[in-house]
């Protein structure tokens, strides 16, 4: 108790901890009024401010910013406000017969005192997104979000002091020691979008105080594309999808398995969206970003010349230039089994192709590796896609499409086991804030009653009754 006295968020996490019941009493009238204020700020008085924010730190383009961080904000709160009064209702279910004279219900209580830890790749959104469904669900909430993208993590602190007391919630920056003392802190619940090692971390700290988890993880988000798909719409979508905000997403596709017949064909779509997106030259593009942190661009770096040690083919870019944190959008084919791009997850704007000569093959290499938070099927066989989604594991799929799931907010966002554990974004976000509390409520005499002790001859019988007919 003394190490959790000394600990420098402490008090902050006592005042929100003393305010919780009053946060979590509020009505949905309430906190709708509260969620409007937050759109405001985020859609009127800071826009341009964020959109600022994003170009200094990731080089990011106004219309990304609009449609990946703004509009994906103001998205999950008109949904939670449109759907608040029915998520916050009652929940009756069905009492058994065995309990004649009583009902049931669920009803959505806060969990109370929560942390968001959120990552660097989209800043305002992977902050926000979570903390609506925090709000939505009635609870009281600290931040912590990424050290890496400054001009973004002190703007988010300036719109939280802006909308919101310090004991409703508050957002706390810093390097990782921040995180470490904020882990040692009993909080109720814990959301945390990152990597699957640092997530491990979360998990450890959070199983010392039994806290519940959602963690958002990442991993090699595969995409298939056999010999029946659209093959130059299949190029199209996934060199979108691919090269957004330079490949730095987790559910960026990681690598292409593609039926060996139609790889050349692929490949020379591929180059045809890519010019058409980023012209001959991504460097100078208004489209096109940049690599988060000198750091984060030596990695990739070091993928390109392993790649390069081992013989692989570039298909399409290779440039790099460390002084402006600029990689080259880069496909790559022909990589050898060890090669860094095929074990690690990329998260950068390097695309290794690699082909198959039947789906069985290529099923076999994706469970190979572990379970993804993304998995994308182009296929126009009915029999293809279904084959492969009975036969595969991950926490979302797109078909005929990539990345698209992630937007609607009537679908569970999430991955599983080492992608993830939990799910976020609408219903299913306010859930993973909430603790689904069981009511029964007795009105009447209850036949039970007529099972108490002492027990007798008669009881025994009554109970041997009651369980073949009830």
């Amino acid at each position: 108790m003394n190490d959790v006295n000394s600990n420098p968020y402490f008090k902050l996490f006592l005042k929100q901890r003393e305010n919780q019941y009053a946060v979590g009493n509020r009505s949905y009238k309430e906190r709708r009024k509260i969620l409007t204020q937050l759109q405001r700020a985020i859609e009127v008085t800071y826009r341009t401010q964020i959109q600022e924010a994003l170009q200094k730190d990731l080089g990011k383009p106004v219309v990304e910013t609009e449609l990946t961080e703004i509009f994906a904000i103001i998205g999950d709160i008109k949904h939670a406000k449109k759907h608040l009064k029915q998520w916050t209702q009652k929940q009756r279910v069905e009492t058994p017969m065995s309990m004649l004279g009583s009902s049931s219900y669920i009803t959505y209580e806060p969990k109370g005192v929560c942390l968001i830890i959120s990552p660097w790749n989209f800043p305002f959104n992977l902050t926000f997104g979570p903390l609506v469904s925090a709000i939505a669900a009635g609870n009281t909430a600290i931040i912590k979000p990424s050290e890496m993208t400054p001009h973004s993590s002190a703007l988010m602190s300036k719109i939280i002091a802006d909308v919101f007391l310090e004991d409703e919630v508050a957002l706390v920056q810093g390097e990782v020691e921040v995180s470490t003392q904020l882990l040692k802190l009993p909080f109720n619940h814990i959301f945390f979008t990152g990597s699957p090692n640092v997530g491990k971390i979360v998990m450890e700290a959070a199983s010392k105080h039994l806290a519940s988890v959602t963690l958002e993880l990442g991993g090699k988000s595969p995409t298939i594309v056999d010999k029946t798909a659209n093959i130059d719409k299949a190029a199209k979508k996934i060199m979108w999808a691919k090269f957004l905000n330079c490949g730095q997403i987790c559910v960026a596709p990681d690598y292409v398995l593609i039926d060996e017949s139609i790889k050349t064909q692929f490949i020379t779509s591929c180059k045809k969206w890519l010019k058409s997106y980023y012209n001959d030259h991504p460097k100078i593009s208004d489209s096109y970003g940049k690599i988060v942190t000198d750091k984060h661009f030596e990695r990739l770096n070091s993928y390109l010349e392993n790649a390069r040690t081992l013989k692989a083919t570039f298909e399409v870019g290779g440039e790099t230039d460390s002084a402006s944190k600029y990689i080259e959008p880069t496909l790559i084919s022909d990589l050898k089994p060890e090669a860094k791009l095929l074990e690690d997850e990329i998260f950068g704007p390097i695309l290794p192709i690699v082909t198959y000569e039947n789906l069985d093959e290529a099923i076999k290499y994706i469970n190979s590796k572990l379970r993804p938070l993304a998995l994308y099927i182009y296929s126009k066989s009915k029999v293809n896609t279904r084959k492969i989604m009975n036969n595969t594991r991950a926490g979302g799929t797109c078909i005929n499409n990539s990345v698209l799931h992630y937007a609607n907010h009537n679908l569970p966002f999430g991955g599983v086991n080492n992608s993830g554990i939990g799910k976020s974004h609408g219903f299913y976000g306010f859930q993973s804030f909430s603790n689904e509390r069981s009511v029964l409520k007795q009105h009447t005499f209850g036949v039970t009653e007529l099972l108490f002790p002492p027990y007798s001859g008669f009881k025994e019988k009554l109970a041997r009754w009651t369980i073949k007919w009830f």
